[in-house]
């Protein structure tokens, strides 16, 4: 988690002015490909999502001006969406009537089209393929890891953090007996519908041997991590429950 602060972006295009036809919003780096035959880094917005307000030029994190490793002296802050429209070191923004055709968005960071849930991205969609945009519910254990030798009957807690695209963590549930049953984590505070969202759980340590632990997390929409991962090239949008395997002793 961090506390991001800036200007809205919506102020900047609405100063700058939006047409009645403008469909996407093009943002470009100051950064340079590794690569002389890498393409530069350039992505687009639907526009409507680079009206929403929750939508940031940040030049300040967690309190202090934004580190140049975190893309200083301003970047794109766009929550709830995947990590690859956050631009650092923003240099350019560009109001276009049509598509970005840009290799980052036309062939990189794309997946089946209709095979996961979340905001879609129109402008960018074909039959085959669409970008990915929105984060899908998720969970990971933190503590303890897999692997990790717990002492029988001495108290043990397992930690970790859940998040989604935007709608909030409504709860957490953890599983011991492969799945059989669920029972509910406790939450921690609730640091807002972006943040992620803390979690602990007692483990009953009685049992000598091994001990296999799943979380999943639900959404206040009703959407919760699968157990399967849906195909796709790439591996993106990988949210299938996890477990972790502990030894009592």
């Amino acid at each position: 988690n961090a506390r991001w602060r800036g200007v809205r972006l919506r102020e900047v295009l609405q100063r700058a002015g939006v047409a009645a036809d403008a469909l996407e919003v093009v943002f470009g780096g100051a950064d340079a490909p590794v690569l002389a035959a890498t393409p530069a880094f350039v992505k687009s917005l639907p526009v409507e999502r680079a009206l929403d307000e929750s939508t940031l030029i940040a030049f300040e994190m967690n309190g202090r001006p934004l580190p140049h490793w975190n893309g200083a002296p301003a970047r794109l802050v766009v929550p709830g969406w995947v990590g690859t429209y956050w631009m650092k070191h923003l240099a350019s923004i560009h109001i276009e009537p049509r598509a970005f055709d840009g290799f980052w968005m036309k062939t990189a960071y794309r997946v089946p089209t209709g095979a996961f849930p979340g905001a879609r991205f129109t402008s960018q969609e074909t039959a085959e393929t669409t970008p990915v945009t929105e984060l899908l519910v998720n969970s990971l254990i933190v503590s303890p890891v897999s692997g990790a030798r717990l002492s029988r009957g001495a108290r043990a807690e397992l930690a970790g953090k859940a998040w989604d695209g935007g709608t909030g963590i409504e709860g957490v549930e953890v599983s011991a007996d492969g799945g059989q049953s669920w029972r509910d984590a406790t939450l921690q505070r609730d640091l807002g519908r972006f943040a992620w969202r803390e979690f602990r759980f007692v483990l009953d340590t009685s049992r000598a041997g091994r001990l296999d632990v799943a979380v999943r997390a639900r959404s206040r929409n009703g959407a919760k991590q699968p157990d399967k991962l849906t195909p796709n090239p790439s591996g993106y949008h990988d949210n299938i429950v996890q477990t972790v395997s502990l030894e009592i002793a």
